[in-house]
């Protein structure tokens, strides 16, 4: 549905720290599903962190969970000079490291959005196995001209 120039429109986000390469569906003020390769040319996995592997770290993989939820939120939001910034994470879990050659699926479901802020429930997947999980909250930022 996004590819990643349509991506980079819409977010402001840049390598190395955007860590969204695909959107596949969008339901606007409902859900977003998004992909992101893991692969040996990210920054991250520069280093080992499990088990000598090289992994796609926990934090990052909430922060693309972050970027994903824009998408569910884009067309509720009036104000065009805004956008959806990670606010705040509850219930975060990681059961299965993302490792180089895994296509990470995050998918984002909308639990409510009021005002400036929005709550959301974020599951990312490598195959049918969930990778991670996190309710996330965003709020809404002016960005600079």
């Amino acid at each position: 549905m996004l590819d990643i120039n349509a991506i980079k429109e819409l977010l402001p986000h840049r390598f190395p720290f955007l860590l969204v390469d695909r959107v596949i569906e969008i339901e606007s003020g409902k859900r977003a599903v998004a992909i992101k390769n893991i692969t040996t040319n990210d920054y991250y996995s520069q280093q080992e962190y499990f088990n000598g592997e090289y992994v796609m770290p926990g934090a990052l993989q909430v922060e693309a969970m972050a970027q994903v939820s824009a998408f569910v939120v884009m067309d509720l939001i009036e104000d065009k000079t805004q956008i959806p910034l990670f606010a705040s994470i509850e219930k975060a879990r990681f059961r299965k490291p993302a490792l180089p050659g895994d296509q990470l699926r995050i998918e984002v479901i909308l639990k409510r959005f009021k005002a400036k802020m929005g709550k959301f429930k974020a599951t990312t997947y490598i195959g049918d196995e969930i990778a991670s999980e996190a309710e996330i909250t965003c709020m809404l930022v002016k960005m600079k001209q």
